[in-house]
């Protein structure tokens, strides 16, 4: 919570010290526990308050989780097409019964607000770094759906961002430790001994988007929801937030997004380098192989560890390990409370500690994904240089580290 609200004395000392617990102006009065709060509800002022950006499909799914949880107390919404930020507005006026939810369009104007603790962002990727680095410079805790950047430098730039301002970050892939304990258990119990490999599966990179102009409803803010991306005409499907990477959503176009390779490579990849204990490190080498009409990427990382994508012959999250041979268990991290990845970084905005999806590890398994677009989009191995945040000896590969932005969205 904000340092102004800790220095506040709490609702419920304020009653106790003035015996309104009991009585005012001479009359009974009961005040109810929501009030008050208790072991399930906090009182008001004790609850993060937080606001959400991006509203649509998994928007609106972490708002349902945040306003339904009791430690919360939500005010305001974000959203550029009208009848979605009025339909969250009412569902948060609704839970609460009032109408002092808050409906905004431009993120910064929320982002001022000083009572706002934490903010969750779902808008399409390529506001996700933008929007990180400004809600920790405003002093806001954040959870970001994945992935959290559309960009190698952003990723740098993000981390920087929330050390700098010491901000609680957390990515959003609830999948890493809720789908994949099956690969996850056996690696770090040792059962597998040391680990040599994992293969990820993924699908196809995003392509360019040449839609033809459409009318852009009456509510909707088209300029906002393209902020940072180029330029470009109206059409329904270039900003609708169905799952399809394939064509029909921003998801599918290289303006807004890196397609399935970042979006479920953010789960996949995700997964595997969780399983595999190379989460904390950045790869060194991609290395490109053709074989007929096959193309597969290998990861090499500095402890030897190999992570391979689409490799002919293995399948979704195959691990080479080396069961002959001893490796000493280790305990798996795990959240900081009980009800998901929500609930986990709630919790670390309590105690200030580093989340289960960190910044960190969250920009460590995007890299993964943005170093195999440019490899594929390149043709060609690439070495990578994890400090200075750079390809070796690559003038041509260091271009795509990064990507032009509109005024006024520069980084």
């Amino acid at each position: 919570m904000s340092q102004t609200k800790q220095n506040q004395h709490t609702r419920r000392d304020f009653l106790k010290a003035t015996g309104l617990t009991t009585v005012a102006l001479g009359f009974p009065t009961i005040i109810p526990s929501s009030a008050l709060g208790n072991d399930e509800k906090p009182a008001p002022s004790n609850r993060i308050v937080m606001g959400g950006i991006g509203l649509g499909n998994m928007g609106s799914g972490d708002m349902s989780n945040f306003l339904n949880n009791p430690l919360v107390q939500y005010v305001g919404v974000c959203e550029v097409r009208g009848n979605v930020r009025n339909e969250r507005k009412n569902q948060v006026d609704g839970k609460y019964g009032n109408k002092d939810c808050k409906a905004y369009v431009d993120f910064r104007e929320m982002l001022a607000r000083e009572d706002i603790d934490a903010v969750h962002i779902a808008t399409p990727d390529h506001w996700h770094g933008i929007q990180i680095i400004e809600a920790c410079r405003a002093g806001k805790d954040v959870f970001c759906q994945k992935p959290e950047t559309r960009t190698l430098r952003e990723g740098q730039l993000v981390v920087e961002a929330a050390r700098r301002y010491g901000r609680v970050v957390s990515g959003g892939s609830q999948r890493v430790l809720e789908d994949y304990r099956k690969i996850v258990n056996p690696c770090w119990s040792g059962e597998l001994g040391p680990i040599k490999a994992i293969n990820v599966e993924m699908g196809t990179i995003s392509k360019a988007c040449n839609l033809p102009a459409e009318n852009c409803p009456a509510d909707m803010d088209w300029e906002m929801w393209l902020g940072p991306a180029p330029w470009a005409p109206y059409n329904h499907s270039r900003c609708d937030g169905n799952f399809s990477c394939e064509g029909g959503s921003w998801r599918s176009y290289s303006d807004y997004s890196g397609g399935n390779m970042t979006d479920w490579g953010a789960h996949h990849i995700g997964g595997a380098t969780f399983a595999v204990d190379v989460r904390e490190l950045q790869p060194t080498e991609v290395i490109l192989t053709v074989e007929g009409d096959k193309r597969w990427l290998a990861f090499k990382y500095p402890n030897g560890v190999e992570l391979t994508l689409n490799k002919p012959g293995k399948s979704q999250h195959q691990v080479d390990g080396t069961p002959g041979e001893k490796r000493e268990p280790k305990k798996i991290p795990e959240y900081a409370a009980k009800g998901g990845i929500g609930a986990d970084f709630l919790e670390c905005i309590k105690t200030r500690a580093k989340p289960f999806r960190d910044i960190e590890l969250a920009v460590n398994t995007v890299t993964v994904c943005h170093l195999g677009i440019i490899a594929y989009t390149l043709g060609r191995s690439l070495k990578w240089d994890a400090a200075k945040q750079q390809f070796i000896g690559d003038d041509e590969a260091n271009r795509f580290i990064d990507r032009a932005r509109r005024e006024p969205w520069q980084l």
